[in-house]
């Protein structure tokens, strides 16, 4: 079913400087609080002659570049939970090789209802408890095998959804972190930078032995996310928890409405 990558993709320059763009959208995203690839998968998927698993692999060429910049600039500046992080990166590596191989076997029409439902509950919550992630109220010990348990299942599981489709990953591990752990926003933000690197690689450690990539607009759109990345990450860590807050219930936003729009799309054309 691999189809050889980019076979019948007619590459301009209009192309590349387009994705150029989005990739640098979707760099500041991610950095800030994740969802960056609900911007870039869909741009992918409209270019001519790509298939879908074709877009998906290329997707994380670029989303790999921008969470590289934008975990070691968090790194640089905040503290992450370390006990509860590199462990569950590290889970998180072995689920999106898992998920990047089921990829082409997920059934869609069963897991887009679930996650729309899931991020319409996710908005709805946070909206309604203005104070949530404003700062760390750690919900076990830092020490205790709850507080590890529930970060490492979280990369786990996350990282199983991000090798097999994506969009949103970096805003449900912002949600796991806030919700589940008791992180502060900006905490989260910090770790699931980490975490989300960590999927990409794992994702990309099946897709390009299989051939997947399309490396000409992957590198385009890599540049534009190293750029929004690194200015995404800063802004962030300028302004707080208040505002990463903020981009998340309009990206949380967003992401219920594309979906929706999609959903609805695909149901009203059969």
């Amino acid at each position: 079913m691999t189809a050889a990558a980019g076979s019948a993709i007619e590459v301009t320059l209009g192309l590349i400087l387009l994705l150029f763009a989005v990739g640098l959208l979707a760099g500041w995203i991610d950095a800030v609080v994740g969802g960056g690839g609900l911007v870039q998968l869909p741009a992918l998927l409209l270019v001519p002659g790509i298939t879908a698993v074709q877009a998906l692999a290329t997707n994380k060429v670029g989303s790999i570049a921008g969470t590289t910049v934008s975990s070691l600039t968090y790194l640089r500046r905040v503290t992450p939970d370390r006990s509860a992080t590199f462990p569950a990166a590290g889970l998180a590596l072995v689920g999106s090789v898992l998920g990047a191989m089921l990829a082409a076997l997920m059934p869609e029409a069963v897991l887009r209802p679930a996650i729309l439902a899931v991020l319409v509950a996710v908005a709805v919550f946070t909206l309604m408890k203005p104070s949530l992630g404003a700062e760390a109220r750690l919900r076990f010990p830092p020490d205790s095998a709850a507080h590890h348990t529930l970060a490492w299942a979280l990369g786990f599981f996350v990282g199983v959804y991000d090798g097999a489709l994506g969009p949103g990953t970096g805003s449900f591990l912002v949600i796991g972190f806030v919700a589940l752990i008791g992180f502060s926003f900006l905490q989260a933000s910090a770790s699931s930078k980490v975490i989300n690197w960590s999927t990409n690689l794992g994702a990309l450690l099946f897709f390009i032995p299989a051939g997947h990539v399309v490396w000409s607009l992957g590198l385009a759109m890599a540049l534009g996310n190293l750029t929004g990345g690194y200015i995404g990450a800063r802004t962030a860590i300028r302004l707080g928890s208040g505002f990463v807050r903020v981009v998340f219930i309009v990206v949380v936003g967003a992401m219920v409405l594309s979906m929706g729009w999609s959903m609805l799309s695909g149901a009203l054309g059969r």
